[in-house]
């Protein structure tokens, strides 16, 4: 209990481990970063907060305040904090069953779900739950991210072409309200839409320290003007109702509480997938060590205190914390800078949002949601492997076709049942030598047309040997013993067997007895210690025989080899073992 407080202690300090490491050039370097990243996240706070369905200052005060706080109690040396799209995505689909996108009661119920959402994430991390995230499939975040982002472009289409925003929540709704209504398209709306989104592909191609957003919708706020936009109906942003968040306690009643638990299950999960998949990758990338645990606590902790300074639930964001990188960022320091920079931005950029056109703003949206699609992994997905194709499918068309929040989930349960299915089905290999680069190894013989001794099998089991293997394990046995007119011996390696259970004993008990009764045997080569535990208390030992355990397969062969008929090995001309060669028969 000590041991747990202090380690709980040392999570929620304000003074961190990184500290020591902050000097001269590091400040120097963290300051350049810094401004860079503010730079980035101004228009992308606008952008995302609008995403969710909130006016766009809580986004700017949930880029400082979030990304301040995870910065400091993170883990991540690097990863910078704040709105993103894939939580903002979840946010609107989840909270615009409860209320009105934008209305009083939305937002207040929007910081009553990011304060439960914080402490679900310290919860989590207090409990040291982290190593659970790596067991989620990295194909559910693709297909989640995927459809995250066509719920943002169809959000955003409407205010690209000029278009009133529909009542549908939905993918499809959006775009057939958007067809419907197509003749209603106003042209100078598309221009500047077009404009915004051409400047973002020629500055993405230009640098990753270049401003895009900015510079983009300054140029699609120009030709606004040279049109003369506001005349041609083209709607323009409001003025910011505020700069300075106003600090105040969400709304905490049970009721409420009950009715967003699930959603705020959702967004906390979602939050820790993507903050500590981004921590993990920069960490490795950069030979630093990384705690996913205290990840979760600064995450947490981030959510709990923004959500008393009108801050909506934020991530880890992949852009501005590979941005902070190339930017040359040392520290956690440099998100300090990049939050006391963005105020500044702010006092001095806020009076000119109302000059900014929704459709120059949509267009950067829509940029956004095509580069959250990622293209290569999806083809490599698709291309490499069926299971893994299978759970990003389910996540992505039940991201499209129903819930956003639904779909993590049902990703989540595919994985699990692709999971339990490939446990249910190891694959049994009968190997046999053959050379590879001048070295005797051991290949899958029907794989690679290897010969087959007739009267030993060297068999490896890959995967679990439990109750829901076992039959399929047996076929495959059966179907090795009927190729194979004589019965042999089977040698079986337990290197790759990470369970067994009463089951798998009593499947090794029932292949002993028979093989031994058809004149041939049973043999076990292992250095796994759990399974040879395991094998000893269900009794398996007893029945095979300390002499038919070996600790490799050389001594298993060998011994197999010696116990062989005679008769048998005159006649053969395969000698597939070395040890055939003190056999009788053709040299």
């Amino acid at each position: 209990m000590h041991h747990r407080f202090t380690a709980l202690a040392s999570s929620l300090s304000p003074v961190r481990p990184w500290f020591s490491r902050v000097n001269r050039d590091t400040l120097k370097a963290d300051a350049i970063a810094g401004l860079t990243n503010a730079a980035i996240v101004l228009p992308q706070g606008v952008a995302f907060a609008i995403i969710a369905g909130l006016p766009p200052e809580f986004g700017l005060f949930t880029a400082v305040v979030v990304a301040l706080i995870a910065g400091i109690w993170g883990s991540s040396m690097i990863m910078v904090s704040g709105p993103t799209t894939a939580i903002s995505a979840v946010i609107f689909a989840s909270m615009s069953q409860f209320a009105s996108p934008g209305s009083e009661t939305y937002i207040a119920m929007v910081f009553t779900l990011t304060l439960m959402v914080g402490v679900i994430q310290i919860i989590a991390g207090i409990f040291k739950l982290g190593g659970l995230i790596s067991f989620i499939s990295h194909s559910v975040l693709i297909g989640f991210t995927a459809a995250a982002a066509f719920l943002i472009g169809s959000s955003q289409l409407g205010g690209a072409l000029g278009l009133d925003r529909g009542d549908g929540d939905g993918v499809l709704e959006r775009l057939i309200q958007v067809a419907e209504h197509f003749e209603q398209v106003n042209v100078t709306a598309v221009i500047i839409a077009g404009a915004t989104i051409l400047t973002l592909v020629l500055l993405s191609r230009f640098s990753k320290k270049v401003p895009s957003y900015i510079i983009a919708l300054t140029i699609g706020s120009g030709v606004a003007w040279l049109l003369d936009a506001p005349a041609q109906g083209v709607a323009m942003f409001s003025p910011l109702a505020s700069i300075f968040p106003t600090i105040g306690a969400p709304d905490l009643s049970f009721g409420l509480i009950a009715e967003l638990l699930p959603v705020a299950a959702t967004v906390a999960f979602v939050g820790l997938l993507e903050a500590i998949s981004i921590g993990r990758s920069f960490a490795l990338r950069r030979d630093e060590p990384y705690d996913s645990n205290q990840e979760m606590v600064g995450q947490g902790l981030s959510n709990t205190v923004g959500s008393f300074f009108q801050c909506y639930a934020g991530s880890g964001s992949f852009t501005r914390s590979g941005l902070n990188a190339d930017a040359g960022a040392q520290t956690p320091v440099s998100t300090i800078f990049a939050a006391g920079f963005l105020v500044v931005l702010l006092l001095v950029l806020a009076p000119y949002l109302e000059f900014v056109p929704v459709p120059a703003m949509a267009g950067v949206i829509l940029f956004v949601s095509y580069r959250l699609i990622n293209l290569q992994e999806i083809r490599h997905v698709l291309t490499s492997n069926k299971s893994e194709t299978a759970i990003l499918a389910a996540t992505f068309l039940t991201g499209i076709f129903t819930e956003l929040d639904l779909a993590i989930v049902v990703g989540v349960i595919t994985s699990l049942c692709v999971f339990l299915y490939d446990s249910a089905h190891p694959v049994v290999a009968i190997g046999a030598p053959t050379h590879i680069n001048g070295r005797r190894v051991f290949k899958n013989a029907a794989t690679y047309g290897l010969p087959e001794c007739p009267q030993i099998s060297v068999i490896r089991v890959d995967g679990p040997l439990f109750f829901a293997s076992v039959e399929n394990v047996e076929r495959q046995f059966r179907e090795a013993e009927a190729a194979s007119p004589v019965p042999k011996t089977k040698l079986m390696g337990l290197k790759g067997l990470w369970k067994i259970d009463l089951s798998g004993a009593s499947l090794l008990l029932k292949e002993i007895r028979p093989a031994r009764k058809a004149g041939a045997d049973f043999r076990i080569f292992t250095t796994n210690a759990p399974a040879m535990l395991i094998l000893k208390r269900l009794r398996v030992f007893d029945e095979l025989g300390p002499e038919n355990l070996h600790n490799n397969k050389g001594e298993a062969i060998a011994a197999a080899v010696e116990a062989a008929d005679d008769n048998i090995c005159r006649e053969c001309k395969l000698r597939v073992f070395l040890e055939c060669a003190q056999k009788p028969g053709p040299r």
